[in-house]
């Protein structure tokens, strides 16, 4: 340990060395229901070391311990003084529910200039649904299906619009809403596709 005076490596050290009797110790408290923190203290009593809860936590995993599951071993207070006990807490679902018993909640008022809920936009034409390898080269890709395990993925396969993978409204579909020209073309499109 460099830099460090040979008391401090050996205090260093005692952190990360266990002795036999320290992880007897520890198997012991462990047994008894003690927590990690609560079995640190006792062997630092016993032994004289400066081990955490962390360290005792460690070492018990290394050596394939587990505390007690759910017991809590409460230190006894002095014989003559006697503790109350703690009252029950609500819990927190208990305690929002007493609440919005007791108060009631006005309904929401629409925010003014709100704009109302878009709709999704959907495309009247009935896709071919063919398998990619079925597709053409001037075949529409637009997908349907696949987002489920196991579900086969099929496409449009309608004739493409020039420049586009895809056919004249399903283009539109993907592209936005464009200008009022080519949403009318977009219509006489789909018009024309539905024809054939």
């Amino acid at each position: 340990m460099a830099g460090l005076s040979p008391c401090q490596g050996r205090q260093l050290m005692q952190l990360f060395i266990w002795a036999p009797e320290h992880s007897d110790a520890l198997r012991d408290c462990l047994s008894r229901g003690m927590s990690y923190g609560q079995a640190a203290k006792a062997i630092n009593a016993r032994f004289g070391t400066e081990f955490t809860r962390n360290a005792a936590v460690g070492r018990a995993k290394r050596l394939g311990l587990k505390a007690a599951p759910g017991r809590k071993v409460a230190l006894r207070p002095p014989q003559g003084h006697r503790v109350p006990p703690e009252p029950k807490r609500k819990s927190k679902r208990e305690t929002l529910r007493s609440a919005a018993a007791a108060t009631p909640v006005p309904a929401p008022e629409p925010e003014p200039g709100r704009p109302e809920p878009v709709k999704l936009r959907c495309v009247g034409i009935k896709p071919r649904l063919l398998a990619f390898a079925d597709l053409e080269p001037g075949d529409c890709r637009y997908p349907y299906g696949g987002e489920k395990d196991g579900e086969p993925m099929a496409f449009c396969g309608h004739p493409r619009l020039a420049g586009s993978s895809y056919c004249a409204p399903h283009h539109h579909l993907t592209r936005g809403l464009g200008t009022a020209s080519e949403r009318a073309a977009g219509a006489v499109l789909l018009r024309l596709v539905r024809a054939a």
